[in-house]
């Protein structure tokens, strides 16, 4: 049997000049077009020695293995979704409405300290990681989530709404080692609306 189906790099919703002042475009072209191109392959060469290993019945160091797929589909995964929640910053609002922004105000008592509490998530991050707003299908609340590297601190089952990459690569060049100043700028480009279309269709 032949396995043809692989990952890919999505084509990303705006062009990479679209996010400036507060991410350049050649930070978003490298980001985009290297790093997250580096998972991409990465998880298709896994499942490339997967299929080999099946189809010849090789043995490999599983454990070894699906770290590293894990690795590199958790990559692929959480930069598809950071790239469709971001939009230029010319049609963004500052905060959500509707019934994201009636679970937010619920669970964190104001939009205000969630901002401050997802914000102190992804600045703290240990290491590299991301930020991510979740939702609870079991007791229907809005949780932060903190990942470090792409694939630790994960809550099994959680729906991701949201995330923010804090890898030094998603800022470097625009903001070197100044990670607290990224998160601040993450605000000016965050697309409430695909966040609110996440949490509205987990809800039909």
């Amino acid at each position: 049997m032949e396995f043809q189906k692989f990952y890919t790099l999505p084509k990303l919703p705006y062009d990479y000049r679209d996010l400036e002042p507060f991410m350049s475009e050649e930070q978003l072209r490298i980001h985009h077009t290297k790093h997250h191109q580096a998972y991409v392959n990465g998880a298709n060469n896994i499942l490339q020695k997967l299929d080999k290993a099946h189809k010849e019945n090789l043995d490999i160091d599983i454990k070894a293995t699906l770290k590293e797929l894990s690795w590199n589909i958790g990559g692929h995964l959480l930069h598809t979704l950071f790239w469709e929640n971001m939009k230029p910053p010319s049609t963004v609002v500052g905060k959500p409405g509707g019934l994201l922004g009636d679970a937010i105000e619920k669970e964190f008592g104001s939009f205000e300290r969630f901002k401050k509490e997802f914000s102190q998530a992804a600045i703290s991050v240990e290491g590299s990681g991301w930020a991510a707003l979740t939702y609870c299908m079991q007791t229907s609340r809005p949780l932060i989530m903190q990942v470090e590297k792409h694939n630790t601190n994960v809550y099994p089952m959680f729906r991701i709404l949201m995330v923010l990459d804090v890898f030094e690569h998603a800022y470097y060049i625009d903001y070197k080692n100044d990670r607290a100043k990224f998160v601040e700028s993450f605000w000016n480009i965050l697309n409430w609306d695909t966040v609110a279309k996440r949490f509205d269709e987990l809800l039909k």
